[in-house]
Parts: structure tokens; sequence; C-alpha cells
């Protein structure tokens, strides 16, 4: 009898012990759990800065090329924020003097679009490129290891071949000086094509803005 005893007491410890590692690697699976939840890399914003253009002028904004990034961003599950800071009329002169406000949130990415209402109000390309560069100075004072693409645009065939060029070249020049990625073009393959812009003959349609939303794409992705 007591030999029974005593094989029943082992038989009880072992089923206890088994229990108790059993209880063990649970909570160690779930300490494992936990720690990949906390390894997710967190969010960085990119900021679209610029006029109507990124505003998505006379569309949705959803339909605006800032929003079809994100689309993109998404779909490739990769771990950054689109920010629409677009405002229509907004010239580089107005840009400068709005960017202290947007820059009290963090941000990594700035894709810089302005200038193309100082060329349809002829202001002097001397000028644009000043405000341009002020602009993406104060950004990099703010966010030292912000990465920065340069939107290029054109002026009008109307203000004259010495203006248009003047005005293009300001761009390659802030690109070059500042060091950073530029867009030769933001409307490529979109400006001056009717049926890809809205009557007004500026803006682009929705079928404008997802061929916008390639061009800025092909030069955005390898800041990224």
């Amino acid at each position: 009898m007591q030999k029974i005893n005593k094989i029943f007491i082992l038989f009880l410890f072992f089923v206890f012990a088994c229990s108790e590692k059993k209880v063990e690697q649970k909570q160690e699976e779930i300490s494992q759990q936990d720690s990949k939840k906390e390894e997710v890399i967190p969010t960085k914003n990119i900021l679209f800065f610029g006029n109507s253009l990124t505003a998505g002028y006379g569309l949705e904004i959803s339909q605006a090329f800032p929003a079809l990034i994100q689309q993109k961003i998404d779909s490739l599950k990769m771990p950054y924020k689109v920010v629409n800071a677009g405002l229509s009329g907004e010239t580089t002169a107005a840009g400068k003097n709005r960017i202290d406000w947007l820059l009290r949130q963090q941000v990594d990415v700035f894709v810089l679009e302005l200038g193309g209402n100082d060329a349809l109000r002829g202001i002097q390309p001397s000028e644009s490129k000043k405000n341009l560069l002020e602009i993406i100075e104060k950004v990099k004072a703010k966010y030292p290891n912000v990465k920065i693409l340069l939107a290029g645009m054109e002026a009008p065939p109307n203000m004259g071949a010495k203006f248009t060029s003047e005005f293009r070249a300001i761009y390659t020049e802030i690109a070059e000086t500042q060091k950073v990625a530029k867009i030769p073009f933001l409307l490529d393959k979109v400006g001056g094509i009717p049926k890809l812009n809205l009557p007004d003959g500026i803006h682009p349609t929705v079928e404008g803005h997802k061929i916008v939303a390639e061009t800025v794409w092909k030069y955005l992705k390898e800041l990224l």
C-alpha cells in the first residue's frame, strides 16, 4: 500500500512539473510576442509644401498627387505619413512666412513645390530664388537630417525667352548649391496638354494628377 502511495505521489509530482514547464513556456512566448510588438518602426512624416498644384485645386484632396503618393507608400507598407500643406495662390514669399508654423511638427522628408505663381505674376526669378533658399535653410536649421526634394517649374512662354530661361535655371542652381534632390519639371507630360488639365489650362485633372504622382514618386522613392 505504501509503495502504491509513493508511486502516486511521484506521478503527481511529474504532472505538476510538466504543467509548470508548460506555463513557463507559454509566458515566454507571450513575452516574445510583446517584444515584437514593441519593435514596430515609427512613422516618419513627408511634408508636401506647395501651392494649388499640391493642394489639388478643383479636385478632392484625396485625388491630388500627395494622396496618391500616400496610397503608393501604404501599398508598399513603408513607414511614412504624407502631410499635404498645399495652399492655393501661394507664392514663394508667402511660403517663406508660412513655413515656420508647419515646422512645429516633425519633418523627415520635405517636398518643396513653389514658384509657379511667382512666374504667373512676373516676379523676378532672382527674388523667387532668394525665397526658396530661405525656405530650405529654415527647414534644414530645424531638422538637420531632413531629406529635401525640390520640384522644378516652368514659366509660361508668354513671359519671354529670357524670363523663362532664368526662371528654369533657379531650380537647378538651388539643387546644386543646397545639395538637394530635384524633379526637373513637376508637370512633365501634363503641362500644356488640354485633356489632362482643367478648363483653366493650369491645374491638372484627376488623370493629370495620376501622372504627376508617378513623376514625383520616381524621385521621391530614392529618398525613402
